[in-house]
């Protein structure tokens, strides 16, 4: 059942390869470069006031930490802040929850404490211990647009580390 549900998850549907950073689309505010994501992630996930100036184009997500901006579009120099957003972006500084699985709602803090205190060592033990990737609809729900199951993993060897 748990195989199941790991082939079946949204990141392994398919070949399909993490957004890559696009070194000509750099943050507006903080030069950084973005890693591009779909418009229907920005149009869900920006607060419902600011929903009709997504337009039709795709965006760019800032990967500084410390930048406030978390999506831009080069091309019509729309951009939307940490706070215009509807979830905490899990690598923005103060990000409060942290998830490492959106759809979910599963923290990295779970994650680390089900490797911790419950010796979860692979992606299904997390699976199992905690839900993640139950709710599978991570073009919607993840900031980046894309399957959580490396942010899943970061936070697994971040608990290993700390055993």
């Amino acid at each position: 059942m748990i195989n199941e549900k790991i082939n079946n998850c949204c990141c392994c549907k398919g070949k399909e390869s993490l957004n890559k950073i696009e070194n000509d689309n750099t943050c507006p505010v903080c030069k950084a470069s973005g890693v591009k994501v779909k418009n229907i992630t920005v149009r869900h996930l920006v607060v419902d006031t600011l929903a009709e100036f997504v337009g039709d184009m795709d965006y760019y997500i800032c990967m500084n930490e410390e930048c406030n901006i978390v999506y831009y579009n080069p091309e019509s120099g729309v951009k939307f802040e940490k706070q215009q957003v509807k979830v905490p972006i899990w690598f923005k500084k103060d990000a409060n929850p942290k998830y490492a699985c959106y759809c979910s709602k599963v923290t990295e803090e779970q994650v680390i404490d089900a490797v911790i205190k419950h010796g979860a060592k692979t992606i299904k033990d997390i699976i199992e211990i905690t839900g993640a990737m139950k709710n599978s609809q991570c073009q919607k729900n993840n900031p980046l647009g894309k399957c959580c199951h490396k942010i899943i993993q970061e936070a697994i060897d971040k608990g290993l580390s700390m055993k």
